[in-house]
């Protein structure tokens, strides 16, 4: 399955690579991993002597795709085919994706926090 792109022109002027994944989209299942409430975590972290933030603006970008799935990103263009290494912010269940690994970075903070409301 190949995806649709073209080119956007932002509002700040700059453009921006868009992809379409719509086809895509439509054959994943839906990742039905919960969100944790960004609440919680920050409240967990109030009795702690060290605080710092996580730049996480980005991070799907930082979460490589496995080998094998790496083929469902190609798009084309019109002096070759790509395809994505890291996870593209517009497939189906990134947010889930990015999640799961939040979870394992934040495993004794979750473990502290999971009591609150």
């Amino acid at each position: 399955m190949v995806c649709q792109c073209g080119m956007v022109k932002m509002s700040s002027g700059k453009w921006w690579m868009c992809i379409d994944y719509t086809n895509l989209n439509k054959v994943c299942t839906k990742d039905m991993y919960p969100l944790l409430s960004i609440d919680r975590l920050v409240d967990g972290a109030a009795n702690h002597m060290i605080l710092t933030f996580l730049y996480a603006y980005y991070g799907y970008n930082q979460i490589s795709i496995p080998p094998r799935d790496k083929i469902e990103t190609i798009f084309m263009t019109t002096d070759s085919n790509f395809c994505y290494e890291v996870i593209s912010f517009n497939l189906k269940n990134v947010g889930a994706t990015y999640q799961r690994l939040m979870d394992k970075v934040f495993k004794g903070l979750m473990a502290e926090t999971s009591n609150c409301i």
